[in-house]
C-alpha cells in the first residue's frame, strides 16, 4: 500500500509491453504502485503506437482481428500479473485489470462467458475482470464474483450505479464463501471537464464537482460495507494546466481506497502531493456546491447520464479502432 495507515493504494492506469520491464518494475520496487489497470483506449495507444508489438502481431496473421487483440492483450496482462504476483502473495493488492469487449455491455450472458474465458486463459489469480456498470453488467458482476473471479466495476458516475454494483458484489460474496476482491471505479475528472466552463461563467468554483460527486459516492460505498469491496478513483489525470498534476489524487485521499492514475500523475503525486486524508467531505458542503451547480442552469443528472453514454462509446470506439487496425 502506498499509505499503510489509510489502506490507500496507487495503481498505474497504463499498460505497455516495454514499460512493464522498465518503469513499471521501478515504481513497484520503490513501493509507489501496487497494481495496474487497463482499458481499450490504453491498449489502443499501446498496440498502435509502440513497436514492441510488431513481432508478435506478425506471427498472428492467420487469426481474426479480435483473436489478435486478445493474444496481445493477454500476453501483457500475464506479464503484468507475474510482475505484481509478489505483492499479491503478500496481501498487498498486486492486481491488474483487463476489460471485457465493450460491445457486450448490454448482454449479461456474453459478458459472463467472456469474463470467465479471459480469466481462465490468463490463468492468474491476481487478475481483475473489468465490467462496465450497466444493467447487464450488474448481473455479470454478481456471477463472476460468485465464481471467485475478482471484478473491477467500471464507468461509474452516479450513486445509483455504485449501489447496484455494491449490491451485485454483496450477492456474489454471499454465494462465494471463500471471498473475492472487488472494486467500484468512479470516474472523476471527466465531470469537471464537462461542467467547469459553464460554472466559471457563473462565478462558481471549478474543479470541485467531480471531487464532491465522487466523495458522496465513496461515502455510500463505505456505508454499505460489502466484504472485499473498495472504492477505486479513476479518470484522475488533470487536463487543466492551472491545477497541479496530482490534484485528483491529493483531493481524494481516503481510507480503504484505490486511485488508478496515469504514470505522470503518480510521479507528480509522489514528489509533490500533500498526502493528507481528504475524505470524507461533509454532506452539507457537497449539497451547497450542487445547489450552485443547479443555479448555474446545469442539470447535473443529465450531465452524468451523458458521461456514462459517452464513456461507453469511447471504449467501443477505441476497441473498434484496434480491431480495424489489426
Amino acid at each position: 500500500m502506498y499509505i499503510e495507515d489509510l489502506k490507500f493504494s496507487l495503481w498505474a492506469d497504463f499498460i505497455e509491453r516495454d514499460y512493464l520491464d522498465k518503469g513499471f518494475k521501478e515504481l513497484i520496487n520503490a513501493g509507489i504502485i501496487n497494481g495496474a489497470t487497463s482499458n481499450p483506449a490504453i491498449f489502443k495507444n499501446a498496440i498502435l503506437n509502440s513497436p514492441a508489438y510488431k513481432e508478435q502481431l506478425a506471427s498472428l496473421s492467420a487469426l481474426s482481428a479480435k483473436e489478435k487483440y486478445e493474444a496481445v492483450a493477454i500476453y501483457d496482462i500475464k506479464k503484468a500479473a507475474d510482475i505484481l504476483k509478489p505483492l499479491y502473495d503478500a496481501g498487498d493488492d498486486g492486481y491488474v485489470s483487463i476489460e471485457v469487449d465493450p460491445f457486450l455491455c448490454d448482454d449479461s450472458d456474453a459478458t459472463i462467458k467472456e469474463g470467465k474465458r479471459l480469466f481462465a486463459q490468463i490463468g492468474r489469480d491476481n487478475v481483475m475482470i473489468k465490467v462496465p456498470a450497466t444493467e447487464a453488467g450488474y448481473i455479470a458482476m454478481e456471477e463472476l464474483s460468485a465464481s471467485g473471479i475478482p471484478v473491477n466495476a467500471t464507468l461509474i458516475f452516479k450513486k445509483s450505479q455504485a449501489i447496484s454494483c455494491a449490491k451485485a458484489f454483496e450477492r456474489g460474496a454471499q454465494r462465494n464463501k471463500k471471498g473475492v476482491d472487488t472494486v467500484i471505479s468512479i470516474f472523476v475528472s471527466r465531470v469537471d471537464r464537462a461542467l467547469d466552463a459553464t460554472l466559471n461563467k457563473n462565478s462558481v468554483e471549478v474543479a470541485l464537482s467531480g471531487i464532491y460527486n465522487t466523495a458522496d459516492i465513496y461515502a455510500t460505498i463505505e456505508d454499505m460495507n460489502v466484504n472485499g469491496c473498495r472504492t477505486l478513483f479513476a479518470s484522475t489525470g488533470v487536463k487543466d494546466d492551472s491545477l497541479p498534476a496530482y490534484y485528483y489524487v491529493d483531493k481524494l485521499l481516503a481510507y480503504n481506497s484505490v486511485n488508478t492514475a496515469p504514470i505522470d500523475t503518480i510521479e507528480a503525486f509522489h514528489k509533490g502531493g500533500e498526502k493528507k486524508k481528504a475524505l470524507p467531505i461533509s454532506e452539507k458542503v457537497i449539497k451547497e456546491h450542487f445547489v450552485k451547480v443547479k443555479n448555474a442552469g446545469i442539470d447535473f443528472e443529465a450531465v452524468l447520464d451523458k458521461q456514462i453514454s459517452d464513456g461507453l462509446e469511447s471504449f467501443k470506439d477505441a476497441f473498434k479502432d484496434i480491431l480495424e487496425s489489426l
